[in-house]
């Protein structure tokens, strides 16, 4: 692997939300403000998608006062603690710019009708969980003779299977001759 992509890989986070352009989100932001350390909530529609890897943003955009304020984050960074569904819209294309020039209820989406809210994720890191490994102990003679008994049997219960589908055959053409008696 690459050592820029090795490093990136670190930084990845392991689940991300499941981002569509349209949704209207409430993103989760920690702020720092001196020694203090805060969540601010930021809840908008998202306009664009962009980038990959650890680069990939989305920008959200909400009306603050009358006055239109777009936020771009950046998907991976610690900052943004989480990404809550609020509302899942309907886009028929990948950048919605056309909504900075729309004011009151015409800035926002259509509701997909019939649409669960649901906060999907997508795991991009898996843990690797290491397993201690057995030591396997041979013991050729006994597990050969413990095999041939124990095949013995079992040729025994399939003879008896057979013999009891063979039985159960007349039984069934009884069935259908009494039938058509009846008929």
């Amino acid at each position: 692997m690459d050592i820029i992509k090795s490093i990136e890989h670190e930084h990845l986070k392991e689940k991300i939300p499941v981002l569509k352009v349209g949704n209207t989100v409430r993103v989760h932001q920690r702020i720092k403000e001196g020694n203090r350390e805060r969540i601010q909530v930021f809840e908008g529609i998202i306009i664009k998608k962009q980038g990959g890897g650890l680069n990939a943003t989305f920008t959200v955009r909400r009306i603050a006062s009358g006055v239109g304020v777009e936020k771009t984050f950046l998907i991976h960074s610690p900052l943004v603690e989480k990404v809550e569904l609020v509302r899942v819209g309907k886009a028929r294309r990948a950048k919605l710019y056309y909504l900075r020039d729309r004011v009151g209820k015409a800035a926002k989406t259509r509701e997909q009708i019939g649409a669960r809210i649901e906060d999907k994720e997508i795991t991009i890191k898996e843990a690797i969980v290491e397993e201690p490994v057995e030591e396997v102990k041979e013991e050729a003679p006994v597990a050969e003779a413990t095999e041939t008994v124990e095949e013995a049997p079992k040729a025994e219960m399939k003879e008896e299977a057979k013999t009891e589908t063979v039985e159960e055959a007349p039984k069934a053409e009884e069935k259908k001759e009494t039938k058509k008696d009846e008929e």
